[in-house]
């Protein structure tokens, strides 16, 4: 059935009005760095959840809303993530790598070990559902295919590390690879894919961070 349509619910700007919001976003987004040191103090649920909400009003494929999100607060839970991730990433490390490839992480000062992932007080796994599981007339299982998940899934992504960053959490986007655990561990229905990890909080009071530089407006933007 079509659905009904309700007028645009739009705010038009004047250009200083816009001007003054895009170039504070753009100040706050800069901001924001992947944070590998953790301090273990609480995050309250509800900034967690709020920003999720925000997530979830991202555009998908047919409005299809291919998307879960995992949140993860039990320290038993978040052990055994570790467990899965650091045997993957050492496996990454050891053997999967290309020495290119870590070559380009070594400035960067990463390895396996991923202790984050304990320490972090909140872990939000993002995982992309492919299609929705339902039954037939007869009883048998069918299912509904969705669309544009890959894409959609990273908008939701994009737009959650944005609102926690404008929370005042801390993140990283962690994909250790393959991610199969994941769905092993939080024991997911065969029909979502694990897409991301994010741990979240905030950092340690000694935190530290790359120094590195992000290409500049004319590197990123061409104009025709």
């Amino acid at each position: 059935m079509p659905h009904s349509f309700i007028p645009l619910d739009f705010e038009r700007l004047s250009l200083d009005e816009a001007r003054a919001r895009v170039r504070a976003l753009r100040d706050q987004l800069r901001r924001r760095r992947s944070v590998r040191d953790f301090s273990p103090d609480p995050v309250p649920l509800d900034l967690v959840d709020t920003a999720i909400e925000a997530a979830a009003s991202a555009p998908s494929g047919a409005n299809r809303q291919p998307w879960r999100f995992v949140v993860v607060r039990d320290p038993e839970t978040k052990r055994r993530i570790r467990e899965g991730a650091e045997a993957e990433e050492r496996e990454f490390y050891e053997r999967r790598a290309t020495p290119e490839w870590l070559a380009d992480l070594a400035p960067l000062g990463t390895d396996w070990r991923k202790p984050f992932l304990e320490t972090a007080p909140v872990l939000v796994v993002v995982f992309a559902i492919d299609w929705e599981a339902g039954s037939g007339p007869d009883g048998a299982e069918s299912r509904r295919k969705n669309y544009y998940v890959q894409e959609s899934v990273g908008i939701a992504a994009g737009m959650l590390l944005a609102a926690l960053h404008s929370a005042g959490l801390a993140t990283l986007t962690h994909t250790p690879s393959p991610m199969g655990f994941l769905g092993r561990t939080l024991d997911r229905p065969k029909n979502e894919r694990p897409f991301l990890l994010i741990p979240v909080g905030y950092p340690a009071p000694d935190a530290t961070v790359p120094d590195i530089r992000k290409k500049s407006l004319d590197d990123v933007r061409e104009l025709r």
